[in-house]
Order: structure tokens, then C-alpha cells, then sequence
């Protein structure tokens, strides 16, 4: 059977760093999509996929955050760093992607988004610094050790070239909802979310077809969480 969405992890093993604890929101991605007045998953225009084109690396590898959430940001600075002890290949000669849909929203996300929705209390996310729930991105830059493994923020990643994507069918899901529980308009939670995502997240129309096309575009693939 199944774990119920609201109460997977979603850091899972990293929940002991820091004092840092999350899961997932409350309510189940098809059942917010479906409530009624809720605003659907639709195509704002054209879709911007020419960025998959410019992955040429050697190798190349999209990383799908799933309960895991930061534990893809791990995972993927130790394939980047194996490959330049091994191979002595650096970015743009190898690819890193992390895919983040539902439950990892929150790493996608400007200080502005943390501190208006406040992810901290709604994904269960504590600030290491305060204890209190956070109202702020602290996954940005991030720089600690957990077991010894590394754990990199997404601006230090992003500058050895990884790509982050959140799919809009999750960031909709998740407009809806905030939206609900504010009493706001969900195109307009959902386009303030859209605007609020961290510098260089590209916005997709699904997960599941971005991983697709990834795989096409010579991308192999690790499930994390």
C-alpha cells in the first residue's frame, strides 16, 4: 500500500542536518488539481524547451528529486565531483539536471515565496539558524556535511552548470491550494509563483514528459527519493 502524499518525507535521510525537518504539503496533488474553482494545469503560450538542445556533455544525467528533495542536490555533486576525479571532465562537458515536481517545490522557490506562502510551516521546514519554521530559502547556499557526504545549495550548483526544472502541473497543484486556504485568485497565486522561482529554474509542462525528453537528449536517469 501506498504512503499518503501528506505524510511522505521530504528530506527523508537528511531530516537530522542542521535541525532542518520537512514533508510534504497536506493535501494530495489530483485532489487539489480537481477542487472545484481551482484553476487547471494549462500551457500559458508558447513553451520554452530549446534549453534541452544545449546539453552536449559527454555525459549527462537529470536527477528526479522526488521525497528526497535535497538529498538530489547531494547526489548530484557527487557525480559531478566523480567525474572530474575520474575523468578530469568539468560543465559543459557533463550535464547535471534536477527535476523537482511536488513534494521538492520548496528548493525552486525566492525568499519572497518562502516568507508570502510560508513554505517553512507548510512543508514543514525548520531554518537552522532559528529553529522556527523558515522564511527563507535554505536550500539557496547551503554548504554542510551530513555523514560525510556533501550538501551543496542550489546557487553553487547552478554555477557548475546544473539546470533545475519544476513542473508546472506540481507548481499548479500548489497555487491551487495556497490559493484555497488564502481566499486568493489561483492565476494570480499561480502566476506570483511563476515569477518567484529562483533565477535559471526552467518551468516545464510536466515532469514526467521533461524526464522523457531528457532521456532523448542523451540524458540517462536517477530516481532520488
Amino acid at each position: 500500500m501506498s504512503t499518503p502524499l501528506g505524510r511522505r518525507p521530504f528530506i527523508g535521510t537528511l531530516a537530522s542536518l542542521a535541525g532542518i525537518a520537512a514533508v510534504a504539503p497536506g493535501s494530495a496533488l489530483a485532489a487539489t488539481r480537481h477542487d472545484a474553482g481551482s484553476l487547471r494545469p494549462a500551457a500559458p503560450g508558447t513553451w520554452d524547451l530549446s534549453w534541452l538542445g544545449t546539453l552536449k556533455g559527454k555525459h549527462r544525467q537529470v536527477f528526479a528529486a522526488g521525497g528526497g528533495g535535497p538529498m538530489s542536490m547531494v547526489v548530484a555533486t557527487n557525480w559531478l565531483d566523480a567525474h572530474e576525479e575520474v575523468f578530469g571532465l568539468k560543465p559543459p562537458a557533463v550535464n547535471a539536471l534536477i527535476g523537482i515536481s511536488v513534494r521538492a517545490f520548496p528548493i525552486n522557490c525566492s525568499d519572497q515565496l518562502w516568507t508570502k506562502y510560508e513554505l517553512g510551516r507548510r512543508f514543514e521546514i525548520k531554518d537552522p539558524a532559528t529553529s522556527d519554521w523558515a522564511t527563507r530559502n535554505v536550500f539557496l547556499d547551503q554548504v554542510a556535511e551530513f555523514a560525510g557526504w556533501k550538501v551543496v545549495g542550489v546557487r553553487p550548483l547552478q554555477s557548475r552548470g546544473v539546470i533545475f526544472w519544476q513542473c508546472n502541473n506540481a507548481l499548479t497543484a500548489h497555487a491551487n491550494r495556497f490559493a484555497r486556504e488564502m481566499h486568493l485568485d489561483p492565476k494570480a497565486v499561480h502566476d506570483d509563483l511563476v515569477a518567484g522561482l529562483n533565477p535559471g529554474v526552467k518551468l516545464v509542462p510536466a515532469h514526467t514528459m521533461a524526464l522523457g525528453l531528457a532521456q532523448e537528449h542523451g540524458c540517462t536517469y536517477e530516481q532520488i527519493g
